[in-house]
């Protein structure tokens, strides 16, 4: 579960503010899957940000239960002068979990052949997001932060991700940030708009979804 309450959050660019989020209150429910929908710069990046605890809110608080993620697929904090794999070790001694068990899930669900010994500042950009994907997932969080991540890679790595995905919601919960109404779909069973600094919750993914389209409508 994860409970905001009286959250608020702004930032000051170039002289004027701008809220993110205006003295919200609402709870994301344990074990379930929610799509985080909104225009862009909305603050949905934000609001994961705030979720896993790497941006504070300006007022209010967010409390949780069980362990959460960060961002998966974001390979922000990964050191560029280690390889792959001394990445997935650091990653593993840092969350208490088998370094060898994860370094070898990483590398079969990564499919980055050699590369995976190679220092991260060889990457491109995709294959940092299939290996910040593979490790995100080859840990048991209570509840993932997904922001468009299986958008990288071919069709069939895309599949593998959403397979992947699937299965560990089985177990968990999570919070999906996606412009795909399709994946939308296919991965949350609950739909959360943020427009002009509120959030509305709907247990009917398809009435969330219609929700958003007509603020998209009005905006354009």
């Amino acid at each position: 579960m994860i409970r905001f309450e009286n959250v608020t959050k702004t930032f000051v660019m170039e002289g004027r503010r701008k809220t993110i989020m205006e003295d919200v209150s609402m709870v994301f429910p344990s074990g379930a899957s929610v799509g985080l929908l909104g225009r862009n710069g909305a603050g949905k990046t934000t609001l994961l940000q705030m979720i896993a605890g790497t941006m504070p809110a300006t007022s209010g608080r967010i409390t949780s239960t069980g362990s959460i993620s960060w961002p998966v697929g974001f390979a922000g904090s990964f050191h560029a002068e280690l390889s792959g794999a001394q990445n997935c070790r650091f990653i593993a001694r840092i969350y208490g979990v088998d370094t060898d068990e994860l370094i070898a899930f990483v590398e079969d669900f990564a499919g980055l052949g050699g590369h995976f010994h190679l220092p991260l500042k060889t990457y491109s950009s995709g294959m940092k997001s299939r290996l910040a994907f593979g490790a995100s997932m080859g840990i048991a969080f209570d509840t993932y932060l997904v922001d468009e991540v299986t958008a990288v890679g071919d069709a069939s790595f895309k599949a593998r991700s959403d397979a992947l995905f699937k299965q560990r919601m089985r177990n968990a919960g999570s919070v999906v940030v996606s412009h795909s109404m399709g994946q939308i779909r296919r991965l949350c069973d609950a739909v959360v708009v943020l427009e002009n600094g509120h959030l509305r919750f709907y247990d009917d993914v398809e009435q969330g979804i219609r929700y958003h389209e007509q603020n998209m409508n009005r905006r354009a």
